[in-house]
């Protein structure tokens, strides 16, 4: 129910905070002194249309906020939850909080987190039902009234069941559908398919291929560089043309001709003893180095025989590998991917070749579950029709009291063209009214004025008011145009739904503000130049006050007062 409202700078109100208690609170005021623009405050937390004009003079924003205690197991919590909005606690108050500009730009709030004024308006509607004099909320809005009327006596497992056969069926016939696309677009394009998948077959790309090629080729690229390091070394040491010595000839005839140096023992010395030992160190060292250099011949041709390279497996490693790049350039996809688009490829192919018995189980599917859904909305109907002359007979016994003795209330079952059936079934319902005898029954909103449209709206609270999730009712002027007995019966009905739910009445009769549980009196004062209302909450004395005003006038007589006081302790 609704526990706080805080008002800043609206229009008339600089500031206002108030409280509210459970059962039945009337709000009575002179005319003008501002209780519209209560409820427009409270209208703007419910999602209203924001408007600059709320904006009181020189203020530079407009702010209300709602404050809510609700039940942990209202239905609010779960569409909380569907928008990913937890609550710490689910006995956390609700605060729903809009501002608006001079400009019209508003912003909403719930529990100080931003939300869409779309979805305050969602929040709204589970907590709160306003009918007012000019813009109706609930009864009006014809989309209400089945759940209305599903409110007053139909099994909420009915409905269940209805709603649970119509997913079942409409899951049904959107697997058909997306089951007959896939088959027609498999058509549309069957060659390709065939020829994709016998091309990239006859490849047979394996799983990370691409990766194991790639090293292989980067590895024989290695070993070719080397074979080709090793050949031309060896080519350096023994050249092709035999012409052209190599440097072991050249290591062999320079050995020869220092070989001349040395003496020959049957010769006379030619050369000093000092030449004759530097030119057997250079013979020395020469053959050192011829040995050297074999050794390194020696040591090349082992390197050249382990490292022969396989130009013919580096072709066909390439060739691999270009191939699989291309598929994959080819089909839009990584290389990868081919293994997994080459089988998803052949599902499909497969699935056009055996598609038309999938198609048939599909379509069976969709015929048995939209036959559970006719056979468990035919119920709902039955039902719905039972109901629909229990809620007319028992809203026309609440009518008289309500000065509405004359209307006759129907409620109309509309059936729904197969496209329009939904998860709530077959048909539609909207409360008609005739107003007075020999007129046809039209909308409320274009038949009833907004005195009768709020007392119809009493009149349905009385019967459904145990049945209601919301826990807050608006009324606003529900005893407009009446008096006297009406007036005093309507008040009594006021009282009797307060004992379900919280419900707030904007009145001018004495006879309603006498039956409320709690009384607030809205006035208007000027002070420094400027005009603002006020509220408070009054006390039996002053209430008693309040009630004789609106008996006498201005001049409050003491047989105003002494009236008050019986209507009061008829209230006891």
């Amino acid at each position: 129910m609704l526990t706080h409202l805080s008002i800043r700078d609206v229009v008339l109100i600089e500031k206002l905070d108030l409280a509210f208690q459970p059962g039945l609170t009337v709000l009575t005021g002179e005319t003008g002194a501002g209780k519209s623009i209560l409820l427009d405050s409270l209208g703007l937390t419910l999602g209203d249309r924001a408007s600059g004009g709320l904006v009181r003079a020189n203020a530079s924003q407009a702010m209300v906020s709602a404050c809510f205690e609700i039940d942990p197991e209202h239905p609010v919590h779960t569409l909380l939850a569907e928008q990913g909005i937890r609550l710490d606690d689910p006995n956390e108050p609700l605060v729903l909080r809009r501002t608006v500009t001079p400009d019209a730009r508003s912003r909403a709030y719930l529990n100080d987190q931003p939300i869409g004024v779309g979805l305050l308006r969602r929040i709204a509607s589970l907590l709160v039902e306003i009918q007012g004099q000019h813009e109706q909320m609930g009864l009006a809005d014809q989309s209400t009234h089945l759940d209305m009327l599903d409110a007053l006596g139909v099994d909420p497992m009915r409905r269940e069941k209805t709603a649970r056969a119509y997913r079942a069926w409409i899951e049904a016939t959107a697997a058909l559908a997306a089951a007959q696309a896939e088959m027609e677009a498999a058509r549309r394009e069957e060659d390709w398919l065939r020829l994709s998948v016998e091309d990239l077959g006859t490849l047979a790309p394996q799983e990370n291929e691409e990766d194991t090629l790639a090293a292989l080729r980067v590895s024989l690229q290695q070993a070719e560089r080397r074979g080709e390091a090793i050949a031309a070394a060896l080519s350096e040491l023994t050249p092709r043309d035999r012409r052209t010595p190599g440097p072991s000839a050249a290591l062999r005839g320079a050995s020869r001709a220092l070989a001349r140096l040395l003496p020959n023992p049957l010769d006379a010395p030619s050369t000093s003893s000092a030449q004759q030992a530097q030119a057997q160190e250079a013979l020395d060292a020469l053959e050192k180095a011829e040995e050297a250099l074999a050794e390194a011949e020696m040591t090349l041709s082992r390197l050249a025989t382990d490292a022969e390279a396989d130009p013919k497996l580096l072709e066909e490693t390439e060739e691999r590998l270009f191939a699989l790049r291309a598929a994959a350039r080819k089909h839009g996809v990584a290389v990868v991917e081919l293994p997994n688009f080459l089988a998803t490829l052949k599902a499909r192919l497969e699935a056009l070749d055996s598609g038309n018995a999938q198609i048939e189980q599909l379509e069976q599917r969709a015929q048995e579950t939209r036959a559970i859904f006719t056979a468990e909305a035919e119920l709902l109907t039955t039902a719905r029709e039972k109901a629909a002359k229990r809620l007319e007979a028992a809203v026309m016994v609440e009518l008289k009291p309500v000065k509405l003795e004359r209307a006759r209330f129907i409620v109309e079952l509309t059936p729904l063209q197969p496209e329009a059936w939904n998860i709530r079934g077959r048909e539609q319902a909207a409360f008609l009214i005739a107003a007075n005898p020999g007129q046809p029954p039209g909308a409320l909103a274009k038949v009833a004025s907004g005195g009768e449209l709020s007392r119809l709206m009493l009149a349905l609270k009385v019967v459904l008011a145990e049945r209601s999730a919301v826990p807050t009712l608006v009324f606003d002027e529900v005893d407009s145009g009446v008096g006297g007995a009406t007036a005093s019966s309507i008040g009594e009905r006021l009282h009797q739904v307060a004992q379900g739910v919280q419900v707030l009445v904007v009145t001018h009769s004495p006879q309603v503000a006498a039956r409320g549980d709690s009384h607030l009196r809205i006035s208007k004062r000027v002070r420094q130049g400027l005009t603002e209302t006020s509220a408070e909450i009054l006390s039996p004395e002053h209430r008693r006050e309040e009630i004789a005003r609106m008996l006498a006038g201005d001049t409050i007589t003491d047989a105003a007062r002494a009236a008050a006081d019986s209507l009061l302790e008829a209230d006891l």
